[in-house]
């Protein structure tokens, strides 16, 4: 009989295969490209392409703050989300209407609020218009 320690080894078995089996089909991905790939260089390959269309002026140009408040607000929702599933996870496994699921739901309503909150402040502040 394996002891508690050798279970909770084993356990961890198949994330270690799932990183293994990744590493492996990283490397053989870079060296079937490596060896079989074209190897052609030309004045067309050597340009930069961006979204279907050649470059033109300066990298360097000024963005408006608008981009950058979008993504951040797109990270905010993100984190959001990952932040609920385990929520609904341990929220499904409480006793029905215990003093200990009011708590959880509250927390979860405070969380999800100020979310919401902080979204109508960008809306409101024309985060989400592209003039």
């Amino acid at each position: 009989m394996p002891s508690p320690a050798d279970i909770g080894v084993i356990s961890y078995a198949p994330i270690a295969l799932l990183f293994v089996m990744a590493a492996v089909f990283a490397a053989v991905n870079i060296v079937a490209s490596a060896l079989f790939g074209p190897r052609v260089e030309s004045v067309v390959k050597g340009t930069a392409y961006e979204s279907g269309m050649d470059p033109f002026g300066s990298a360097r140009k000024r963005f408006n703050v608008r981009f950058y408040v979008m993504a951040m607000t797109f990270l905010v929702f993100d984190v959001e989300i990952i932040f609920l599933y385990p929520w609904a996870v341990s929220f499904a496994q409480l006793e029905p209407r215990s003093d200990e699921s009011l708590m959880f739901l509250a927390r979860i309503g405070f969380f999800v609020g100020t979310s919401v909150i902080a979204y109508i402040y960008a809306w409101r502040k024309g985060v989400f218009r592209w003039d």
